[in-house]
């Protein structure tokens, strides 16, 4: 039995005529679904999970914008883009378009090129968020795969990653790369799975020897993370790779200093030690927050770079509202 493997549309207008115009245009290219009404449109939109919407502004009941309105409150809905397609030409209407949660506003009567161009555009648009969200799936599951072999747990992990978004805006990154490093650090600790359960689950003190091959699992988790295009994974092998690194030098693996360690594995070391200090494990109590900030403060120079503990510190309010939020239990 044979896969229909076309995208489908789902177009809504309450004119047949104008149903069949965008059916001769399109029925080549795509798989179509076809309403008459808003009820319809959103009816046939959770059944059917179309990858776009065509729809008309001006019907009876439901208007093309209720129908937008309705269907980006539906979770399983929300996603779905939207296009008008309507004979208002207002830049008003147009605007409220947007506003609402459209994705373009073709006017009528439609120009058959301008609708094939936008169908294909958007769609694309579709795929490659599709293509991040499943690369961020990839990459927040390996991160879940590292705690197997620590006694770090999870929240540890989001807070140290949500605490390094906050240190990252204020160091001046622009939200979508904040998002970015949020969406990496899980990574940081990832070449973890390399190290035999000998050495990562023993309960005493390292020997000197163990801690040296503790000390190699910067370079396996860049090793395992390897070389990608895509800029979620770049930021997460830099953060794998340098989040031990220390300002004056004396980190590892690589002894970098200053500037020369990436800005990423700088925050990512500050957000790390500071959860990894405040919360308790099964070798230690948690420290207060008090005498975790005086022991950075000392560290400033030499373990952390001197602007992201003052950072820190003028943060604290949010940082302690992201360690209440996701505390251990």
């Amino acid at each position: 039995m044979a896969v229909n493997v076309l995208p489908t549309l789902l177009l809504v207008d309450d004119e047949p005529a104008n149903l069949r115009v965008l059916k001769q245009l399109l029925t080549p290219y795509y798989n179509l679904v076809f309403a008459k009404n808003g009820e319809e449109a959103i009816r046939l939109a959770c059944e059917q999970q179309p990858d776009l919407i065509l729809t008309d502004v001006m019907m009876p009941g439901m208007t093309g914008f209720d129908v937008c309105k309705a269907l980006k409150k539906r979770p399983e809905t929300t996603r779905i883009p939207v296009i008008f397609v309507t004979a208002l030409n207002d830049e008003q209407d147009e605007a409220f378009g947007f506003e609402v949660g459209g994705v373009d506003y073709i006017t009528k009567p439609i120009s058959p090129s301008v609708v094939l161009a936008r169908v294909k555009t958007h769609l694309s648009l579709v795929q490659a968020d599709e293509l991040r969200r499943t690369r961020l799936q990839v990459v927040q599951r390996l991160g879940r795969a590292a705690e197997y072999k620590d006694n770090e747990t999870g929240m540890h992990v989001m807070r140290m990653s949500h605490y390094s978004k906050v240190l990252a805006l204020a160091y001046g990154f622009h939200e979508s790369r904040a998002d970015t490093l949020l969406h990496a650090a899980p990574m940081h600790d990832i070449g973890k799975i390399g190290i035999a359960d000998s050495i990562m689950l023993k309960p005493g003190k390292l020997t000197d020897e163990e801690f040296e091959v503790m000390k190699t699992h910067p370079q396996i988790g860049a090793e395992i993370l390897g070389d990608a295009d895509s800029e979620l994974l770049i930021m997460a092998k830099s953060v794998a790779l340098t989040h031990h690194e220390k300002w004056d030098g004396s980190g590892y693996p690589a002894g970098l200093r200053e500037n020369d360690i990436p800005v990423e594995g700088r925050i990512v070391a500050v957000a790390d030690v500071f959860d990894a200090l405040t919360s308790k494990r099964p070798y230690k109590d948690a420290w207060s927050v008090e005498k975790t900030l005086e022991v950075m403060r000392e560290q400033k120079g030499r373990h952390f770079e001197p602007r992201l503990v003052d950072l820190l510190e003028e943060n604290l309010d949010e940082i302690l509202q992201i360690k209440a939020r996701w505390r251990d239990d």
